[in-house]
């Protein structure tokens, strides 16, 4: 199984490309908790409710994963939960952090800001570029931290998805191409 998260600052076109993506690989596809939480609450977030938003983007997360489909695509992942409890209130629930670095993510595909316009949908509270720019920053000092595979997505929307797709076949025919799933190896080694 390979598990391909994007991430990225407001409107940077995650759901967009995960949507796409997840179509054009017939491949399972987590999308982004809060968005359902505010729909629902009908209310901004607190500081109280990012555990309960991290936990149940977690818990999608795991069951997915339990299924072991060939290639799971998430819209986002625990680190925009703990950056942005970080941005909105100067502090994360810990736990986060530990359940973020215990997971393994095979693509991290990291969405600039520049080249996109800003889209207001009565979520999203980053109108300005400076903004999403110091959010992108943060998200990739994390990345580059903890030595996570990155791809890093620029330019327009139609050049994401192109990078995004190309880099997911090569995932998937490096997946099938390991001597566990070559068919030659495999005999071979009963062979010997």
């Amino acid at each position: 199984m390979k598990v391909v998260v994007l991430t990225g600052p407001e409107s940077a076109g995650k759901s967009t490309l995960s949507q796409a993506l997840a179509e054009r690989f017939n491949a399972p596809l987590v999308s982004e908790y809060v968005r359902e939480f505010i729909e629902h609450e009908q209310r901004e977030t607190c500081y109280a409710d990012i555990s309960t938003i991290a936990e149940q983007q977690l818990k999608r997360e795991l069951a997915a994963r339990a299924q072991c489909p060939p290639l799971l695509l998430l819209d986002t992942h625990l680190l925009s939960n703990k950056l942005w409890s970080e941005t909105l209130f100067k502090t994360s629930p810990a736990w986060i952090e530990q359940a973020l670095q215990a997971l393994h993510y095979d693509l991290i595909g990291l969405l600039s800001p520049d080249g996109l316009p800003w889209q207001a949908d009565g979520q999203r509270c980053q109108p300005e570029l400076a903004e999403r720019q110091q959010f992108h920053q943060q998200l990739e000092h994390w990345l580059q931290t903890h030595q996570q595979p990155v791809l890093r997505l620029t330019g327009t929307w139609h050049a994401r998805y192109q990078q995004l797709e190309a880099a997911i076949e090569q995932l998937l025919d490096d997946n099938r191409a390991t001597p566990a799933n070559n068919p030659l190896t495999v005999k071979k080694s009963i062979k010997q």
